[in-house]
């Protein structure tokens, strides 16, 4: 069977210069898409599971490296084995670093023959050297240990090194004419939803114009986990953590009957005393 491989990027002339360069390189390989933005990389990764993905880092919307947390999180056990991942970028010396101490692969933009022709033999190795998995999910172990390292190097720089900022103690939601005070302790958790935010109490809920992306400095870490990457919940609120057959965490919260699933990427959270 062919190898496959999947390209996300949102600049045309460089997505076809990087598909026309990597059929050079590699003949056999076949691109199963090629599309201009995060969430559909990240849809039809699911969907045809390539062997590998070429994801650009910077794309409207979704970028390159939530798009590969996304994947992290949602690929199927029963699927095929996790693919390889090649992050394409514009010189960024702190991204450059972590990429070098994880699994992940990355060229540069413009995309060089010779640095492409590497990355292109060092990926042919690694496939050679897979073996088939006992479980897909055996798979996304060394991934989802990377993909935390990765996400953690690929925090803002100005947040890196910097003294942090008062935690908020209090969440202004307006609706129309009207702002609610909302008091951080009285929040159960917030849930990313399109372009807002998810404000839930035990007594109701309230909407803010806000990214998880942007709340999640301003919040207490030790208070306030993300469990998913569309989801931050209270440690105090919650009341168990269960984990199924399959492994999969869900939590229960006091005073809620709200069920919160609990990624790959967050499980380590929640390990017994």
């Amino acid at each position: 069977m062919k190898t496959t491989a999947l390209i996300a990027e949102d600049e045309a002339l460089l997505a076809a210069n990087l598909q026309a360069e990597l059929l050079r390189l590699w003949p056999d390989l076949e691109i199963v898409a090629s599309v201009g933005d995060g969430e559909t990389a990240t849809e039809q990764a699911l969907i045809l599971q390539p062997d590998m993905l070429f994801l650009d880092i910077r794309m409207p919307g979704m970028t390159g490296l939530a798009c590969a947390e996304a994947l992290t999180e949602d690929w199927p056990e029963d699927g095929k084995r996790f693919p390889l991942i090649v992050f394409v970028t514009a010189y960024d010396q702190y991204a450059l670093q972590a990429f070098e101490r994880s699994a992940f692969d990355y060229v540069l933009k413009p995309v060089q023959t010779e640095r492409l022709a590497k990355t292109c033999a060092r990926l042919q190795e690694r496939l050679l050297d897979r073996k088939p998995p006992r479980a897909a999910v055996a798979s996304l172990d060394a991934v989802v240990e990377q993909m935390r390292e990765l996400l953690a190097a690929g925090q803002p720089e100005s947040s890196r090194g910097m003294p942090a900022a008062a935690p908020l103690r209090v969440i202004q939601a307006s609706a129309g004419n009207t702002i609610t005070m909302v008091p951080i302790d009285d929040i159960l958790f917030f849930e990313a939803a399109d372009k807002y935010i998810r404000v839930v109490t035990a007594a109701r809920e309230h909407l803010i114009r806000l990214s998880l992306r942007e709340l999640l400095p301003q919040l207490d870490p030790q208070r306030f986990w993300q469990i998913h990457r569309g989801a931050v919940v209270r440690c105090e609120a919650i009341e168990t953590a269960q984990r199924d057959d399959a492994g999969k965490l869900t939590l229960t919260l006091r005073g809620n009957p709200t069920r919160l699933v609990v990624s790959r990427l967050y499980a380590h959270l929640f390990r017994g005393m």
